[in-house]
């Protein structure tokens, strides 16, 4: 004979639970590590498996939040019971202990404990066993503050802020002009791909504007940080996820600070960074030190360039492409078929280099592109020690990024710099060489540094 409609809730005290399935098992301690690891840098496949859950967990948890950590992982603050109370609490109820002798173990008061047998018991069985992974997936439940997003329940509100973020581009007598057309793929567009047409203000732009066009109304009123978690948090609901392409960065997820500092960065070391350069360097005096880049054009071709700080004296790396570039789909992990690789670079700086005199080969500073990334070996090939800006900075090398802007004049944006041969590159490079600077007081760069090569000798 079973149990009658509601008793589990008259016996408990507390409404029934729609079960989402198998009971978490102490997952609130096992998120907060996990996005403890994911501030530090890791990949969500790895924080998972450090945090010891399934692989593919991590990646859901990462979308599921949007990217960010959720607020609701604060540090367990002693106030109510721990997973691991509550596996204590089960073996000495299991035990035959009572409620008294088990509060004393514990440290709670009984009262806590007897709560907490009749509130969190499991009654599927038609009884009421108490079992720990049940008692924290039901206190986890009961704990939750659900309310209802103010985007949600403010149509007014949400209208606005889609209008803002996702309406039509117009043209000046108000006829909407589509753009082109982009599916949504739930990920980021590429770098060189179309973009969806919208008026695209920012979240902030939004959050700031409606001050202005509701001055007295103060139900017009959102966050940011609201909209942001509107477009990213799965179960928000007031925006659907594909408005994100309308953001600037077409992110479709957020991506942590430290994950966005680490990437693409692995062969950089502290010891290399443009800190640890020599202050002799800064102030010109000695000459053979170096600043590259690459000039990237049409196609993924490219050529490299070599200025020398004192003298701005330039050296013009051919980087031609692959024979296969272009006609044969790209070997995952194989060799840059555009030319412009870590190998191709280290092999065009060391054969330039290397047709300089000793005095002319003490440093050369880089941008942290990854074409640079076997620089310990052209180090070891050239005795050039190799430096490295900080992110984001091109002025650290100046004298690098004026010289590829006087290049432009020969090579550019947007044409194919991959037909000229070495020979058209270096004719360029003595032509650019043989213009009087005013920073070196109207000599030419190969006057300064025939003067200073004799000064040497």
């Amino acid at each position: 004979m079973g149990r009658s409609r509601g008793w589990g809730a008259e016996q408990t005290g507390r409404a029934p639970m729609r079960s989402p399935g198998r009971p978490g098992v102490n997952q609130r301690d096992a998120k907060r590590a996990f996005w403890k690891r994911i501030a530090e840098g890791l990949s969500s496949e790895d924080a998972a498996l450090a945090c010891g859950v399934s692989q593919p967990v991590g990646p859901r948890w990462f979308r599921e939040a949007g990217g960010m950590a959720p607020a609701n992982l604060a540090p367990h603050s002693g106030r109510y019971l721990s997973f691991a109370e509550r596996e204590e609490l089960a073996l000495l109820r299991a035990q035959g202990h009572g409620v008294r002798e088990i509060a004393r173990c514990l440290g709670r008061s009984p009262s806590t404990v007897s709560r907490e047998l009749r509130r969190n018991a499991a009654t599927r069985g038609g009884m009421l066993d108490y079992r720990a992974t049940v008692a924290q997936w039901k206190a986890e439940r009961a704990a939750k503050r659900p309310k209802v997003a103010k985007l949600v329940k403010n149509d007014r509100l949400q209208a606005y802020v889609q209008s803002r973020l996702a309406g039509v581009v117009t043209d000046a007598e108000g006829r909407p002009i589509p753009g082109p057309n982009v599916p949504w793929r739930g990920r980021r567009h590429g770098r060189r791909a179309d973009r969806r047409w919208g008026t695209s203000w920012s979240p902030e732009q939004i959050s700031r504007r409606l001050r202005v066009d509701f001055p007295d109304d103060e139900t017009m009123r959102l966050s940011h940080e609201a909209i942001y978690q509107a477009l990213y948090v799965q179960g928000r609901g007031a925006l659907r996820r594909e408005l994100s392409a309308c953001l600037r960065s077409g992110r479709a997820l957020r991506v942590p600070r430290a994950r966005s500092r680490q990437r693409g960065k692995h062969f950089i070391s502290p010891e290399v960074m443009i800190s640890q350069r020599p202050a002799e360097v800064a102030d010109r005096a000695v000459p053979g030190h170096w600043e590259g880049d690459l000039i990237i054009g049409l196609n993924s071709s490219a050529i490299g360039t070599l200025v020398e700080r004192t003298t701005r004296f330039t050296l013009l790396l051919h980087l031609p492409p692959m024979p296969d570039h272009g006609s044969s789909a790209r070997t995952k992990n194989g060799p840059a078929l555009a030319g412009h690789g870590a190998e191709a670079v280290r092999d065009a700086i060391a054969t330039k280099i290397a047709m300089l005199p000793e005095q002319l080969r003490r440093s050369l500073t880089w941008d942290q592109g990854a074409e640079l990334a076997q620089h310990a070996q052209l180090r070891i090939a050239t005795g050039l020690a190799i430096y490295f800006c900080d992110p984001h900075s091109p002025w650290q090398r100046g004298t690098n990024e004026n010289t590829n802007g006087l290049l432009r004049q020969y090579f550019p944006k947007g044409t194919d710099i991959s037909r000229y041969s070495e020979n058209e590159l270096d004719a360029v490079a003595a032509t650019l060489n043989s213009r009087p600077r005013k920073t070196l007081d109207w000599k030419t760069p190969a006057e300064a540094l025939k003067e200073l090569l004799s000064l040497a000798s």
